[in-house]
């Protein structure tokens, strides 16, 4: 046999073994999608949800490299490049808006973020179990409520003239304190409302983290003389490291996000140096006045911002030995 004939049959060897490969690897493919029909079958409205909501109108990023105006249409309005982008850049606001936003979330993630996990680790430790869901049915309510009927709890508490705290305070012999009309107490307002509102429903996953926890390891901790306090610092904080850790990336990927509800709610004249933020200023370019391209730039560079923050913290915790998100 000459050496090409015998180049040959291997290249048809090769071949004939890459596609059992493949066919095998589609064989397995399929008899999973069977196996498993009824829990794709399941999952297909949220699945349908992603692609028609949010990646079906990723086309419309375009509009920030375009010129657009309705009259005129997607596909004919010209193309202007980063145009938008270094007008927003250059835009005096940028630094004011960047700053409320970062400062509203660092304090959620100094303030907020622990909370969940402290309230979490408290009910944990209740022993009397109707003391703990009544407990857990209390802190949970807030969630249910809009940031309306919160703003108008807020207002109804703090308001100068017909607050009850204001009330107290001057029935007391004090001065009226301006709390929603101070630019001082404006980031903390919101960091409280977050708190109240939305700390109670945090602690589900971490419920369910401490849940899964063997309780074979707090055992072992009891005889080697641990009190609850150790068995806490010892089994329960780092079996749950891992979703906390996860947890903690994603909140940091939404650093450029505070929720444009509650802040277009409590916002007034008084305050708006404080309280103007990247999403009301999107409202407020995009919808009262109209300028499309430049509000769809605006966001852009905030999603982009939240997945490189993403990116670098899950690499941070992959560093350190950590799961991270991916």
């Amino acid at each position: 046999m000459s050496k090409q004939e015998r180049l040959s049959l291997e290249r048809s060897g090769w071949r004939t073994a890459s596609q059992n490969k493949r066919s095998l690897r589609v064989r397995t493919v399929w008899r999973g999608l069977v196996r498993d029909k009824y829990l794709y079958f399941i999952a297909m409205p949220m699945l349908v949800y992603f692609l028609v909501f949010k990646y079906v109108p990723m086309w419309g990023i375009l509009i920030a490299f375009k010129n657009y105006t309705p009259y005129v249409g997607f596909w004919d309005s010209p193309w202007v490049g980063l145009e938008h982008f270094q007008r927003f850049f250059s835009n005096e606001d940028f630094f004011i808006l960047l700053r409320n936003t970062l400062a509203i979330n660092v304090l959620n993630l100094l303030l907020f973020f622990p909370l969940p996990i402290l309230l979490s680790i408290m009910l944990n430790e209740v022993r009397l179990e109707w003391v703990k869901r009544t407990m857990q049915s209390i802190i949970y309510l807030p969630h249910f409520l809009s940031w309306v009927v919160i703003a108008g709890i807020t207002f109804l508490m703090l308001s100068t003239s017909e607050g009850v705290i204001n009330k107290i305070l001057f029935a007391l012999g004090f001065e009226k304190v301006a709390f929603l009309t101070n630019p001082d107490f404006f980031w903390l307002l919101l960091t409280f409302q977050s708190i109240w509102k939305e700390a109670g429903w945090g602690t589900v996953i971490f419920l369910a983290a401490i849940a899964s926890v063997d309780t074979q390891l707090y055992e072992a901790a009891k005889i080697d003389g641990a009190g609850r306090l150790r068995q806490i610092w010892h089994v329960t904080i780092p079996a749950i490291r891992n979703v906390i850790i996860i947890l903690l990336i994603l909140r940091v990927g939404h650093m450029m996000d505070v929720g444009f509800e509650q802040v277009y709610l409590m916002m007034n004249g008084a305050v708006s140096d404080v309280a103007d933020v990247f999403d009301t200023y999107v409202y407020r370019s995009g919808i009262q006045q109209a300028q499309f391209s430049y509000s769809t730039a605006v966001g852009l560079f905030k999603s982009i911002v939240g997945v490189v923050l993403v990116v670098i913290t899950n690499r941070l915790a992959k560093k350190f030995g950590e799961e991270g998100v991916y």
